[in-house]
């Protein structure tokens, strides 16, 4: 294979994680009349993909088409909001109420401030959907929304798993993610078993335990965490 040859196909792989993270960003989203009505283009930009993240944004895609509103609302509110297991928030996977969290939450600022973006106020930085749509964006910032979600790949993973036994239609959004990123390294493996075992660093005493990992897909152990009270991003 020529360079060039090389040098088109890298462009075609960083274009293609770049529509799977806008896509299950918008996914990930809380669901508005907006997002009915953009499922037709959607639906065109998922076909565009390859089979291993299309499949699950497919599935995911019809569920949103065939649920009226209302249902997809109530469920997602249920799915991110009460279920406390299912965190959209991947800072705390890694840091739990603690101080370090905050700094982790300005860091993640400082990387979109870096790429010349800036953050609404009433954001969450660390929000699942914010970080994949800075990574659909071209240029630096898709290389340094990479960077995020490497740095956060254990509380990706566990997030997966936490909808996933949970029988949530969203697993799928984080199924197509997962597919983007390499596979997981040996430290990335343990972190997400220590994840899973012990859960998030200073832990609240009386919220949900967590329980042992049980099965390992492709090399994943499952072991949802969950944020305390934060609500859903709007």
């Amino acid at each position: 294979m020529s360079l060039f040859t090389r040098s088109r196909s890298r462009a075609a792989t960083a274009r293609e994680t770049a529509v799977v993270h806008r896509l299950a960003s918008l996914l990930l989203e809380y669901p508005t009349d907006d997002l009915v009505t953009l499922l037709p283009v959607l639906r065109g930009a998922a076909a565009e993909v390859g089979p291993v993240a299309r499949e699950p944004l497919d599935r995911l895609l019809d569920h949103v088409a065939a649920t009226p509103l209302g249902e997809l609302q109530a469920d997602y509110v249920r799915t991110f909001d009460l279920r406390r297991r299912c965190s959209p928030y991947l800072t705390y996977y890694a840091h739990g109420d603690t101080r370090k969290r905050g700094i982790a939450l300005v860091e993640v600022k400082q990387a979109y401030r870096a790429a010349g973006l800036e953050l609404g106020s009433d954001e969450l930085p660390d929000h699942v959907a914010v970080v994949l749509e800075f990574a659909s964006t071209e240029g630096p910032a898709q290389q340094a929304g990479l960077r995020l979600l490497q740095d956060h790949r254990a509380g990706l993973e566990l997030l997966r798993m936490a909808l996933r036994d949970a029988g949530s239609p969203w697993a799928d959004a984080l199924v197509a993610v997962c597919a983007t990123l390499p596979p997981l390294g040996e430290d990335e493996r343990t972190a997400v078993a220590r994840l899973a075992t012990a859960g998030p660093p200073g832990e609240e005493v009386g919220l949900e335990p967590f329980g042992p990992p049980t099965t390992m897909e492709a090399a994943q152990p499952a072991g949802p965490v969950f944020l305390p009270t934060p609500g859903v991003r709007r």
